[in-house]
Formats: structure tokens, sequence, C-alpha cells
């Protein structure tokens, strides 16, 4: 099973030493057998190459079995033009790997309820939210530009939708909804935006395919508000690029840290791109403080959706859990009582429990 890597900027090289670990723990437990091939990506690749995405890199990444990316990003490259920065390389390699349904989880460890931001009360027995997230469309690939006026500047950024793409990312929430409670919430803005009318039309046909789903539908402002006023009711989200990315940003955050949650970006082949959601934090590069567990569990959703290997990607999962009842936190995730690790040694110990 071949894995191109892309360990990045930041702390992106800190973490993805962890998932080696991980890996070749997985390897020898369930006979697996992974081949790694590093390559660039992001503010290390702009360093090197002058570009944030090399045609090597993305040449590579076509035909791997999947890709794991640690970070990328960083204050160094942000006064680069757009389509220099970090970021770029990072739309450009799902537009060309073609995955367009991003999916992030929002997982609220009973472990780590005391961390979460909301009361408990309002938590109950815990959080598991599935935001899936249009990935290659809407604004942030759409048209844009910036014109000088008499009085200044314009700017512009085109949100722009097409049945085909909406079909196809509508389908994957269903599945996975179908696998889960059968319920999904579509979020739009279709009282203001022609391209959100749309997006629910789409979503209300594919619907039609799945009768044992329930589809409901509610508007993007209202989802913020309810994600912190009752986040249980939410199983599956399904919802645009942009919007995607914030909701899902929102609802990581009722879990208590970035830093524990992982994201899969699949489109209609078996090549995934898996990372966390959180960002490079070069402030804590090299200094063994990251916590490497979003990372570790995207290695979980990749054995899970690229490799068909639900048994390894479930010891993962219960391998972290099982170091967090040990009491064991890094430092974004610490709590009065709990023994305080580095990177390293979290990334050794949920190797070590992988049974």
């Amino acid at each position: 099973m071949k894995i191109a890597v892309i360990p990045g900027d930041g702390i992106g090289p800190d973490i993805v030493k962890q998932a080696y670990k991980v890996l070749d723990r997985v390897s020898e437990a369930f006979n697996m057998k992974f081949e790694y091939q590093e390559v660039d990506m992001g503010g290390a690749a702009i360093d090197k190459y002058g570009v944030p995405l090399p045609d090597e890199t993305l040449d590579i990444c076509r035909k791997i079995d999947a890709v794991l990316l640690g970070a990328v990003g960083g204050e160094k490259w942000d006064n680069l033009p757009g389509h220099l920065r970090p970021e770029a390389g990072l739309l450009a390699i799902r537009k060309g790997l073609g995955v367009f349904a991003n999916l992030r989880p929002a997982i609220l460890f009973p472990q780590l309820k005391s961390a979460s931001t909301l009361k408990e009360e309002v938590l109950g027995d815990g959080l598991n939210i599935m935001v899936v997230r249009e990935l290659t469309g809407g604004i942030y690939f759409g048209s844009r530009g910036r014109k000088d006026l008499s009085y200044g500047q314009e700017a512009w950024d085109t949100e722009s939708y097409t049945t085909h793409e909406v079909e196809r990312v509508a389908r994957v929430a269903f599945e996975i909804a179908r696998k889960r409670d059968k319920r999904l919430v579509s979020i739009d803005k279709a009282n203001v935006l022609e391209s959100s009318r749309l997006w629910r039309e789409v979503v209300c046909k594919v619907a039609e395919e799945y009768p044992d789903v329930e589809l409901s539908h509610m508007y993007v402002d209202n989802a913020a508000m309810q994600l912190v006023r009752n986040p249980r009711q939410f199983d599956v989200i399904v919802t645009t690029n942009m919007f995607g990315d914030i909701l899902s940003d929102e609802a990581s955050m009722l879990t208590g840290s970035l830093g524990m949650l992982p994201s899969a970006s699949l489109g209609q082949g078996k090549i995934g791109l898996y990372e966390p959601i959180h960002g490079s934090a070069p402030d804590l590069a090299g200094q063994d403080k990251a916590n490497p567990i979003a990372t570790i569990l995207s290695t979980a959703m990749m054995l899970r959706y690229s490799f068909d290997r639900e048994d390894a990607a479930a010891a993962v999962e219960e391998a972290v859990s099982r170091v967090l009842d040990q009491g064991f936190r890094t430092q974004d995730i610490m709590q009065p009582g709990m023994t305080l690790i580095g990177t390293e040694e979290m990334g050794d110990r949920i190797a070590a429990e992988i049974k």
C-alpha cells in the first residue's frame, strides 16, 4: 500500500513522524505493508522550487494509493501573491486529485468533555457529528479579480456551483448518513443566494434516491447558532465549500481542541487525501509540544476509506481512547490531575496501545 507523505511546514514534520510510528505498528499488528514516498508542498516547496505545488509532487500523488498531509503555511510566506502562498498548493492538490468531498468528524471523546467550551448539560453523553464539505467548487474556485475605480479599488469572488458538483457530494453525504443515524442536514443560504437555491433543489432531488434518510435544511447563520445551542441535534451535515470551512472549524471547537480532529478528502476513486484540520502552528515547531492525535486519527480514516481495513482503523481509534483513559495529555488538552506529555511520547504511547 503506497502512501505519499507531505510533511509540510511548521509542526507538520513533528506530527507526521508520529503517524509513521502508528502505521509501522499497524503494519506489524495487522500484517499490512506500507511504502512511503515523501514529497514537498506548501512553504517547504516554495523555498525549494519557488511554487507551492510542484508538478512532480502532484504526479507522484496521482499514482499513489493515499496521501497523508501534515500542515502547510506560516507567517514567513504571508506576503507572497495569492497564487504563490502555501494555501494555494492545498487548493491545487485537492483539485488535481479530484477529491471533492471533505469528511470532517467532530467527535468529543468522553475523557475530554470538560475541555469543551460548552456546558456539560449541553454536551450530554458526547458528540459525534460528521461534516461533509464540498471541496473543489464554490467561491474558493470561482472567478475573482480586482479593478481600479476613481475612488479606490473593487474586488470580487464568485460563488458558483453546477448540478453535477452538488449531486456527487450530496450522494457521499447520504451514503454516510445511511450508515449512521439516517439523518442529514443540508446547510445553505437559499433565502439570499441563487447558488444556494440550486444547491437545495439538487439535494432534494438526490434525496429521492434515499427514502430511508431523513433530510432537513437549515440556513447557515441559524446552523452556526444551533451548533453551540444544541449540537446534539446534528448527525451528518452537508454544505458548500466556504460554509463547510467555517462550520467544521466551529464544530471542532465543541470537542475541546483542533488538535483532536482529523479529515479525509475523497473523490470517485480510491485515492484520498488525509490531514488534520489544524494549521501549521510554526511557533510550536520542533518543540515537542504539538498534539499529534488529529494526524494519527487521520491515518485511521486512511485505513478505513482508502484501504478498506475497518479493523485496523478501529484499533488506532481505540488506542487513542486508551491513552486518554490513562490520563496522558498534550498541552492543548491538558486538564487538572492529568499527566502532561509531549508530541513524541504521545505518539509512542498510542502506537504501543495498538492491538
